[in-house]
């Protein structure tokens, strides 16, 4: 009698872990710095990646982050950092993100629409980045290299 409890209760506790398995992250899921970035506003086609500041996009399951900073920054106040994140969706190659917080307030509560394309350990990201109200309406390239999964 013992046994089968014993039985029952192995056999309840495996299907529970079954069910609780993380599914498989995303590709996109992980830690990546930026290495080169351009924007084209009108017919300006600029680079605007900083090689005097390092950025990373982190991105779990459901969110993202980004974080930027000087890697030898002044021994003033005037160390420039930005840093902001939400909610993002991705479907086949289509990634958007919903900023939710930004150390800008008036770029929150956008998305921005994005293809990807990912290629060994380098991530893509090509699209509008549009804020009415600041009047900014440009395309922009960022290319990240995975630092962790």
């Amino acid at each position: 009698m013992k046994f089968k409890i014993v039985l029952v209760w192995i056999t309840s506790i495996s299907i529970l872990a079954g069910c609780t398995t993380k599914k498989e992250s995303l590709p996109i899921v992980g830690t990546w710095e930026l290495v080169s970035a351009t924007t084209t506003e009108k017919d300006s086609t600029f680079s605007t990646f900083d090689p005097t500041h390092k950025m990373i996009k982190i991105i779990n399951d459901t969110h993202f982050a980004f974080l930027n900073h000087a890697i030898a920054p002044k021994k003033d106040s005037t160390n420039a950092f930005s840093g902001g994140g939400g909610t993002y969706t991705l479907a086949d190659s289509n990634y958007t993100e919903h900023l939710d917080y930004f150390i800008d307030k008036a770029w929150e509560n956008n998305k921005f629409e994005f293809v990807v394309k990912f290629s060994g350990d380098t991530l893509i990201q090509k699209g509008v980045e549009k804020v009415e109200k600041l009047g900014i309406d440009r395309v922009i390239i960022e290319k990240y290299k995975r630092t962790t999964k």
